[in-house]
């Protein structure tokens, strides 16, 4: 062992004598029993210091005891009763002591007791704290209010929502022959799809028209009764109850001569017709339903003026104060025509040729929307391609461009109108009034496509259709032309803060770039609907917004700030 742990372990071994000697002179008393187990203690702990190995502890021993030999001294007031306190050698050992210091507690806050609060709560200093602080809280909490209530005059107030009536909340789907839409050929058939006209989101139904006719003889007119082959009464009015829990309207056609040539017969036979439909109107609406459809009705308003007046009184009055619809449809093609007849007929809705007559030029489309736009309320517009006369709109432009005029109908400010079989391109064959193909006709391969694309066909129509149904912008926003030329077209609908919208279409046979860079318009927009499933872009650049032959696309923006 070097000098240095002798002397250390020496001096731990004096300091422990001192303590000894000084507990025995003030008279305390230790057994040799407890004076060894401290030197033992004193020996593990100088051990665990100097990390002293087995094989030097014999040699520590041997120097210990050479060098406390003369400082050994007899202990004084020891019980020599006790054998324990002998050593081995009859000398007697002076001991160690171990002084125990107990460990300081950590002093825990306890808080104030309830007297002692009471007590503090009642000093002035504490009372002038209470009330400092009780005012800046409400100083505080009517700053935060004059400043949300200036936040709120200064912000822009929302655009009030306009009238709308149900016609004005979605499509109207118009079957025009029973026996055609569902196997079942009669009313009992279309109240078995009305959950499939619910999942197109259809808003209205037209219907028929289904009452007893003989084409061309006027005396055997009876508005109030239905068809034998159209079914019976019993099962319009669970039709009617059908749809009207879905939400979904019922238009009844009631056109007089719908089997014959003139809608309503000879001219010299007007004033009788109209005198037996001011009857059955009331019938009818007595009934339950929610409007009426009448065909070519262009000369009707000026022949018998009176007897018109009663009719549209008897319909928007109705039995039951609620909002029923008068529809007209007219044959012209001419938006001038369009706009003068609906001034004078008063009617809801105006299904007429205008689209058809312009759907190979962007240029003429556009002056007509922007005519009847700016001259009529856009809940009076009705925008339709085929109808019961007309056919489908397969047939009208082509089935390659079925997609394009659908996202047209929907997106122009108005209420769209669909023949039955529009959703999946149904075309016409040889009659205007081709059997409808349901998911369950697989025979049915031919130019309407397979199942699986009809239910392609049928998912685009849906996704429109929900769009036009829920987007403010769509459903009545305001309309503004954005590009015209003779193939392609592209404009904007926008509503107050509300998503905007924006239709670009080219119906030309070659590819169009269009350069939709103007002020309010961001440099890109979303893709939300496309024509061209090839394209997979969710962001396009609208300054250079490129169209195939034959695209439609539909795209969003937010309002900026």
């Amino acid at each position: 062992m070097s000098h240095l742990s002798r002397a250390a372990y020496k001096e731990q071994l004096i300091i422990f004598d001192a303590r000894t000697e000084r507990l025995l002179r003030t008279g305390r008393r230790r057994s040799q029993k407890s004076v060894e187990r401290d030197c033992d203690f004193t020996e593990h702990v100088v051990k665990n210091n100097h990390k002293m190995s087995k094989d030097n502890e014999a040699d520590l021993k041997d120097v210990e005891l050479n060098d406390l030999d003369q400082e050994k001294q007899p202990m004084t007031g020891v019980d020599t009763s006790n054998a324990d306190g002998i050593s081995p050698t009859g000398t007697e050992k002076n001991g160690c002591v171990k002084v125990k210091i107990p460990d300081e507690e950590e002093s825990k806050f306890t808080g104030l007791s309830k007297e002692e609060l009471l007590k503090v709560a009642g000093t002035p200093g504490w009372v002038r704290t209470r009330w400092a602080l009780l005012v800046l809280f409400w100083l505080g909490w009517l700053g935060m209010l004059a400043a949300a209530i200036a936040i709120i005059i200064q912000a822009p107030r929302c655009k009030p929502l306009p009238k709308m009536n149900w016609w004005n909340h979605g499509p109207l789907y118009q079957i025009g022959d029973l026996k055609s839409f569902t196997e079942a050929e009669n009313l009992r058939g279309v109240e078995e799809k009305i959950d499939s006209l619910n999942q197109l989101k259809v808003k209205g139904l037209i219907l028929g028209p289904i009452h007893v006719t003989t084409a061309d003889q006027w005396q055997s007119l009876n508005f109030a009764e239905i068809a034998s082959e159209a079914g019976n009464l019993e099962q319009f009015k669970s039709l009617l109850r059908a749809a009207h829990k879905k939400g979904i309207s019922v238009v009844l056609d009631l056109t007089p001569n719908y089997k014959g040539k003139e809608p309503w017969f000879a001219d010299v036979n007007i004033t009788a017709v109209g005198d037996k439909l001011k009857s059955a109107l009331v019938f009818w609406l007595e009934e339950g339903v929610d409007g009426v459809l009448l065909s070519g009705i262009d000369r009707v308003p000026s022949k018998i003026p009176s007897r018109w007046e009663d009719i549209r009184a008897i319909v928007k009055n109705g039995t039951k104060g609620e909002n029923r619809a008068l529809f007209g449809v007219t044959e012209t093609t001419s938006a001038v025509e369009v706009l003068n007849f609906l001034n004078t007929s008063k009617v809801d809705l105006l299904l007429s040729g205008v689209l058809r007559s312009n759907r190979n030029s962007g240029t003429n489309c556009a002056q007509d929307l922007q005519l009847l736009y700016s001259s009529q309320n856009q809940s009076h517009l009705a925008w339709n391609l085929g109808d019961r006369a007309q056919g489908h709109i397969a047939s009208v432009v082509g089935p390659n461009l079925v997609p394009l005029f659908q996202i047209l109908l929907f997106t122009l400010p108005g209420t769209p109108v669909f023949n039955y079989g529009d959703e999946i391109g149904l075309e016409d064959e040889g009659t205007k009034f081709p059997k409808m193909l349901w998911d369950s006709s697989e025979s049915a391969k031919d130019t309407n496509g397979t199942a699986k694309e009809r239910e392609l066909r049928r998912a685009f129509f849906h996704t429109l259709s929900d769009l036009r149904g829920k987007e403010r912008s769509l459903l009545h926003g305001d309309f503004q032309l954005l590009h015209n030329s003779t193939s392609s077209l592209a404009y904007l609908r926008q509503w107050d803060q509300s998503e905007r919208y924006l239709a670009a279409l080219n119906w030309g046979a070659e590819p169009e770039t269009l350069n939709l860079s103007s002020p309010g318009l961001p440099a890109q927009a979303t893709v939300r609907v496309n024509t061209n499933k090839k394209q997979s872009e969710s962001l396009v650049d609208l300054a250079t917004l490129k169209l195939e032959p034959g695209q439609a696309v539909l795209l969003s923006f937010k309002v900026e700030g």
